[in-house]
């Protein structure tokens, strides 16, 4: 386990530094469910990097995160674009993660593996899985494939319910609590090599296009020193032992710039989900 931020970097602190106030970074779960070694590894890594404690704050849904990052309360979070797309005026992007090579990943609509149906159309008056009412991958997107055909998820399904982590869509769906469900592509994937007993009880139905992978952000009332420091931290993940565990863990390749452009298709699917009623 890595050694807590106070044991691992008071030596080389200074008195000011470490009497500043904490810098913090707000956590969804739009990423697997961050365990505790996970937590303390981000938290040593990026205080060795900024040279200021860190404190990781996690919630339970992606609006708590987002209202507090927007009110300051935090200086940074990793987001979903669904929300960043709602807020963009009050943040500014760090970085977004690269996932196999490309700052992109997909949203999949999942059905148990035994189960006859082969697109959208054949779910009408399912019991659906939705991961939260603001995640792009585990909500927008499936909104917005019904708002195409003239359809709401409370008029098409019979019965929809939010379970708050993309894990536990796929929990849902291969348990048969929920018929199919709504999951971001790169949960999916990873948890297929992490738990593949799990994730074999279920399979993909539908694929979206490749979208903005879910970026850091930080808070427009953030210092812009901290902001660039934590983009500096990010970007160079890769380059350190403990920033590649924690890429390791998280399947991912590093963190790379980001433009608001990237979130463009997920803002579209927003005003088509919008002007759908």
């Amino acid at each position: 386990m890595a050694a807590s931020p106070a044991l691992a970097l008071a030596s080389g602190w200074s008195g000011s530094a470490r009497a500043a106030r904490p810098i913090t970074l707000g956590l969804t779960p739009v990423f697997l469910d961050s365990d505790i070694v996970l937590v303390r590894q981000i938290e040593a890594y990026l205080s060795r990097r900024l040279g200021r404690t860190v404190q990781v704050v996690k919630r339970r849904t992606y609006r708590e995160i987002s209202a507090l990052l927007i009110a300051g309360q935090l200086d940074a979070a990793w987001i979903c674009g669904f929300p960043f797309v709602q807020h963009r005026e009050a943040l500014s992007l760090v970085a977004a993660p690269l996932y196999r090579g490309a700052s992109l990943y997909r949203s999949y609509v999942i059905v148990r593996r035994d189960r006859r149906a082969e697109s959208l159309a054949d779910l009408s008056g399912d019991i659906h899985a939705f991961s939260d009412p603001d995640s792009n991958s585990g909500f927008l997107v499936t909104s917005a494939a019904l708002a195409a055909r003239g359809e709401t998820a409370a008029g098409f399904f019979a019965r929809s319910f939010f379970t708050y982590g993309h894990r536990n869509v796929i929990r849902a769906v291969a348990s048969g609590l929920a018929q199919s469900g709504s999951v971001d592509g790169y949960v999916w994937d990873v948890m297929a090599e992490l738990e593949p007993a799990l994730v074999r009880a279920t399979r993909i139905l539908r694929t979206s296009e490749p979208m903005g992978f879910p970026p850091i952000a930080a808070s427009r009332q953030t210092e812009p020193s901290i902001i660039a420091a934590t983009k500096a931290a990010f970007l160079g993940m890769d380059r350190s032992t403990i920033g590649q565990e924690i890429l390791a863990t998280l399947r991912l390749d590093g963190f790379a710039p980001v433009a608001p452009s990237q979130f463009d298709s997920i803002a579209a699917l927003w005003r088509q989900v919008r002007e759908a009623g």
